[in-house]
């Protein structure tokens, strides 16, 4: 899995640098204007990204996103309270898994 690196939004603009999914999956720092930012260049894939938390003692499922071909989706907000998993390094990134890495792309955008 690789971590993938936040990029701040300011007053200057930001032009969201994309890189490769990782086929083993990737992890995303969480937080409350945090954003997963998925982009596919050929065939569909469908992202999902972990929810480790509980509800009544009942699981959440976890958040599927389809991607058709040649898509951009921003996804989110991505918030610790719902997707940080406690056993990350450092603590609390989400977990990100992709149905098939060819010509996917992916960034981590925040506020």
């Amino acid at each position: 899995m690789a971590a993938l690196a936040t990029q701040v939004i300011n007053r200057a603009g930001l032009t969201p640098s994309l890189t490769a999914a990782a086929g083993g999956g990737d992890t995303m720092a969480t937080g409350e204007t945090t954003f997963l930012v998925v982009k596919t260049a050929g065939t569909g894939a469908t992202v999902t990204i972990a929810t480790p938390g509980k509800v009544e003692g009942q699981a959440i499922d976890d958040v599927a996103v389809v991607l058709s071909a040649t898509t951009e989706k921003w996804v989110g907000p991505i918030t610790r309270s719902f997707f940080g998993d406690p056993a990350t390094t450092p603590s609390y990134r989400a977990n990100i898994t992709y149905s098939s890495v060819t010509t996917v792309t992916v960034g981590v955008v925040s506020l």
